[in-house]
């Protein structure tokens, strides 16, 4: 129970919401907009009090919002204008109190202040490394690159990458929460989760080992395999092609639409709902994730399903009436 007199928290995705609104209205003045805010503000008291803790988010870390290409990355100018130090500082809570801790905690994490080479929601990039490994990393990653005379380590701390490596040199190494891969001449996927890592070797051929160097296994072109801290698990087939993503694709094969939407979620801000009634059904396809509006109007041809959309970041996807 909380506190007397205290409001409780609103929910992430409606905070989110908030923060998108914010970024919209930043510098425009336009009448039709600032009105389609106050709707929304007006729909729920937890709506308002969003609202309300981003604002005070905003004055405490005293530095602006402003959009990114596709508005994914709503502090930009707080990644930009703080050093490895302050942001630290910051997510400490040495320099913020209260709801500009709890609110940072969801919208600013840690890694992409602070890695080497980070997303935003929605953004892919590539990257040719010294050695002529090509990193192609995904949406909301962030990963850090180790390179000298003695190592060749990448350090994936959040999010997702795809590894082509080449054969000369020293071997690739790639470190994650749950254990370390080692490749050479390779092609492979890798996936960072919260029990698990998943990899998905494309071509050649990669060694796993778990953080606990209990076990070691070897990944051959056409696996996947979970990694975990303890243990390694083989995954027999995927209901998704594990490195479409580096083309701009996700490409299905019998796929839960409860998981079809969770992984099309990872691409665009907001929040992203399955009625429980139609979670299990099945889709298979190809469907580009330029723009994911489009992608989820292409659902109700294929399936017995309508989209509901509350707002713009607020799609809830629903049997067909």
């Amino acid at each position: 129970m909380s506190a007397p007199g205290k409001a409780a928290a609103p929910d992430e995705q409606v905070v989110r919401q908030a923060i998108h609104w914010m970024v919209r209205l930043r510098g425009n003045g336009d009448a039709e907009l600032q009105g389609a805010c106050e709707h929304w503000r007006g729909l729920s008291a937890d709506h308002e009090l969003a609202w309300q803790r981003v604002q005070q988010l905003e004055r405490e870390l005293g530095v602006g919002l402003k959009a990114m290409p596709g508005a994914s990355a709503v502090l930009d100018n707080a990644r930009a204008k703080l050093r490895r130090r302050q942001a630290l500082k910051l997510l400490s809570g040495a320099a913020v109190t209260g709801t500009a801790l709890w609110l940072t905690r969801d919208i600013t994490p840690w890694e992409r202040l602070t890695a080497n080479l980070a997303t935003a929601t929605g953004e892919c990039r590539s990257l040719d490394l010294a050695d002529g490994t090509r990193l192609q990393v995904n949406t909301d990653s962030a990963v850090d690159i180790r390179f000298g005379a003695q190592q060749r380590l990448l350090d994936l701390r959040r999010g997702e990458i795809l590894v082509s490596g080449p054969a000369q040199g020293l071997p690739l190494r790639v470190r994650t929460d749950h254990g370390l891969l080692e490749a050479r001449a390779s092609r492979f996927v890798l996936r960072q989760g919260k029990g698990a890592s998943r990899v998905s070797v494309l071509q050649g051929s990669v060694a796993l080992s778990p953080a606990s160097g209990l076990s070691r296994q070897m990944a051959e072109a056409g696996q996947s395999f979970d990694l975990s801290r303890t243990g390694i698990l083989a995954v027999p087939q995927l209901d998704m092609e594990a490195g479409a993503w580096a083309e701009g694709l996700i490409v299905t094969r019998d796929m839960r639409l409860a998981d079809f939407l969770a992984e099309v979620s990872r691409y665009r801000n907001g929040r992203l709902a399955c009625a429980e009634s139609i979670r299990d059904l099945r889709l298979s396809g190809v469907f580009r994730l330029d723009d994911t509006d489009k992608l989820l109007a292409l659902l109700p041809r294929t399936l017995p399903v309508q989209l509901n959309y509350r707002t713009r970041w607020w799609v809830t996807v629903e049997a067909r009436a």
